[in-house]
């Protein structure tokens, strides 16, 4: 392609997935009836019931976002002391542990997944260690097999953190069904969304309870409540725009798949340039990201000279995680936190760049990305 105009109007890293207003106001007017807007609703309900079949987990509590989610893991499983994660995540991944009053353990990442390094894990491990909160990061599934063994041996929880793990799926089990705890994230930029949410999923129908307990305040009933619970809870009109979301999310997939092809077949041969992600055969992986590594020595620039110079063509990209989480000026005086502790995550943070993926893309708008980024090589 020989046109490198920049594009007429924005192209943005991702673009929420709209249903029709039509389905809304249909959604809506059955809320309006019902007279019902919050507090484990019909909609609540039957979302809760739906996505318990989608993501094939035995149960399945609703969140308003994916943050209160996981702080409420944390409580629920009691966690204290130490909490080994990785310092490539969002920021909600650590602040979470902190809120319950337990210090983050950084542990670097692997090179391939970027995941954390499950043969680094047990080296963390301190007597005041109570889990491994892992992070299935842009889907990729973690080593859960390694994770789950270190925990075994050791007595640990494991909570996943699987916010871009939506549909995700090894052999046919959903991603769900790892660990003690995994946390979904419903936020309107992901693959599936209900504007603003969340979920937790695990095997446990006593945890269920206990977890529901703490998403609304502690309230067993209208004269007792029995433990200090938080407010959680999904409103019905989020509710009810998951639900119709559910509709959608399959094609969107294939969308994003084809997308996902297209970045490959263009950038497989540019040498510096890696596509991620790398997955086994078994993995069914959701596309909700399409990612790259550029390694400055080979490629000639650098992941940060390429994430500004792309905005003179009205392209948006995201160094997608930077910094990592270990550079936050909270976090930076732990031990864990050191460079020279982190070494692969400290260069992966300095290569990772997500390139705009969403279904609206056509393909002609994915060959320009790849022709312009091509262009910066020198």
């Amino acid at each position: 392609m020989t046109n490198l105009e920049p594009f007429e109007k924005i192209i943005f890293v991702t673009r929420p997935v709209f249903p029709t207003l039509e389905e809304v106001t249909e959604k809506l007017q059955d809320i309006w009836n019902s007279k019902w807007l919050t507090n484990n609703g019909p909609q609540h309900t039957m979302l809760e019931r739906e996505l318990t079949e989608s993501l094939k987990v035995p149960y399945l509590s609703l969140f308003n976002n994916g943050t209160i989610a996981l702080m409420v893991a944390c409580q629920s499983l009691r966690l204290s002391g130490e909490v080994i994660t990785t310092p490539f995540t969002f920021a909600a991944t650590p602040h979470v542990l902190s809120w319950n009053n337990i210090t983050p353990i950084f542990c670097d990442v692997d090179k391939e997944t970027m995941n954390i390094d499950a043969d680094k894990i047990e080296s963390m491990i301190t007597p005041h260690t109570t889990a491994i909160l892992a992070v299935h990061v842009f889907g990729t599934p973690c080593d859960v097999e390694k994770i789950q063994d270190v925990a075994d041996r050791y007595g640990l929880r494991v909570v996943y953190d699987a916010a871009h793990a939506f549909g995700v799926e090894i052999n046919g089990r959903g991603i769900g069904n790892f660990g003690d705890i995994s946390m979904f994230s419903f936020h309107a930029t992901k693959l599936y969304h209900t504007v603003e949410g969340g979920a937790l999923v695990h095997g446990d129908k006593n945890l269920k309870r206990r977890i529901d307990l703490l998403k609304n305040f502690g309230i067993k009933n209208e004269e007792e409540v029995v433990m200090p619970g938080i407010n959680g809870k999904l409103n019905e009109i989020c509710a009810a725009i998951g639900r119709i979301m559910l509709g959608y999310v399959e094609d969107e997939r294939q969308k994003r798949i084809r997308l996902h092809k297209i970045y490959n077949e263009e950038l497989a041969d540019v040498d510096g340039i890696k596509l991620m992600p790398n997955c086994a055969a078994d993995v069914k992986l959701n596309y909700q990201y399409c990612v790259i590594r550029i390694d400055e020595k080979i490629f000639g620039r650098s992941r940060d000279y390429v994430y500004g110079a792309f905005k003179n063509f009205n392209v948006y990209t995201r160094k997608y995680f930077h910094p990592l989480c270990s550079d936050y000026t909270c976090y930076r005086q732990l031990n864990s936190s050191r460079v020279e502790n982190l070494p692969v995550a400290n260069v992966i943070g300095q290569q990772v760049l997500s390139l705009p993926m969403y279904g609206e893309l056509t393909e002609d708008d994915v060959r320009k990305i790849c022709a312009i980024l091509k262009s910066f090589r020198r």
